[in-house]
């Protein structure tokens, strides 16, 4: 990619396309394009086209997408396939009208069947069947993987789809009805911390609530108390989480460095072009749980509800082909966490 090309990043305020957006800028790309949803719905299919015709980007980076935990991808089913298809057969349709160079889909690795041999390599893709909870989500991304290999195979176009594993980071979801498990755990411990140290204005402010009932009802409702936080599933289940600026870092060294073609070998069947980005590393939800009580300093209890689903019991990537195409991750869980802590009291302060 050229420094002064044009380029779109669908999503560019999120966990993911803010990352990348940032990583651009560092790296001295000048003529970046990002849209609110208030300035181009991605559902809108004539708004997209007019979009592209108006503005001709050179290079896309699909990272919009409607996302969310086990709760909401199991609750809001509808939602989750038909917003995800409409925004990316709308922006990759689009590209391919408007001449788009290059473009990259973001994804994401429940695309794996529930009992894929760990770890994940990129041909378990289809193979058995998908977790229940997030199925849905799970074949929209999927379909995004076979249109981006679809149009490259018949239009010849240079579209590259990437699997990003859990990924955690600077603008992640903190929501306790929507986010993922780790930007979760850190707000119910964080508010836990707090009224255990009776810091009732702070535990307001953070809730955004008009007083301490309020806020003690609505975190009793997530199980979280001054004592003890509630954490759905057995803690067992293992986890692999990624760095959010990690996982741009490697976006867009494959933008700048890969094409379409080195993602697979020669074979009279092409599929499975997509690629893992991860750490190749993972950690039990017990695990992950007692090192954040310990990087916020919880004083109180962890309660394992195991009424609660666990949701698929092993989830590691197999990072064998992305580090054979020249990238590796630099920020360990850790560290990472401390850093996502950080960034969340800076917000809410």
């Amino acid at each position: 990619m050229e420094k002064n090309a044009k380029i779109y990043i669908a999503g560019h305020r999120g966990l993911v396309g803010s990352a990348i957006l940032n990583n651009l800028k560092d790296k001295g790309y000048t003529n970046i394009i990002g849209k609110t949803h208030s300035e181009l719905d991605l559902l809108d299919q004539q708004a997209v086209s007019q979009f592209f015709v108006d503005e001709k980007p050179e290079y896309v980076f699909l990272a919009a997408a409607k996302v969310g935990g086990i709760v909401a991808n199991n609750t809001y089913r509808a939602d989750f396939i038909y917003e995800n298809l409409q925004i990316q057969n709308n922006i990759i349709h689009q590209s391919y009208k408007n001449g788009v160079k290059k473009l990259m889909f973001l994804g994401s690795t429940c695309i794996y069947p529930k009992n894929a041999p760990q770890p994940m390599l990129e041909d378990c893709l289809l193979t058995d069947i998908l977790e229940y909870t997030n199925e849905p989500y799970a074949i929209s991304k999927i379909a995004g993987i076979k249109m981006c290999e679809s149009y490259n195979l018949q239009y010849g176009t240079n579209y590259i789809s990437v699997m990003p594993t859990n990924l955690y980071g600077p603008n992640d979801n903190f929501d306790l009805e929507k986010s993922h498990v780790l930007p979760a755990l850190i707000r119910k411990i964080h508010c836990a911390k707090l009224l255990n140290e009776g810091k009732y204005d702070e535990v307001i402010k953070d809730l955004n609530v008009k007083n301490i009932d309020k806020a003690k009802a609505y975190l009793e409702s997530f199980g979280v108390d001054e004592n003890r936080v509630e954490i759905w599933g057995s803690g067992k289940p293992m986890r692999e989480f990624l760095w959010s600026e990690d996982m741009a870092d490697a976006c867009v060294f494959i933008m700048e460095n890969r094409e379409f073609t080195d993602t697979y070998s020669q074979a009279k069947e092409i599929r499975n072009t997509h690629i893992n980005i991860g750490t190749g590393t993972d950690i039990s939800i017990r695990e992950l749980a007692e090192m954040i009580k310990s990087i916020v300093g919880f004083k109180g209890e962890l309660y394992f509800n195991t009424d609660k689903p666990d949701g698929t019991m092993k989830k590691l990537t197999d990072v064998s082909k992305l580090h054979a195409l020249g990238w590796k991750h630099k920020v360990e869980l850790k560290n990472g966490i401390e850093k996502i802590y950080d960034w969340y009291i800076g917000k809410i302060k």
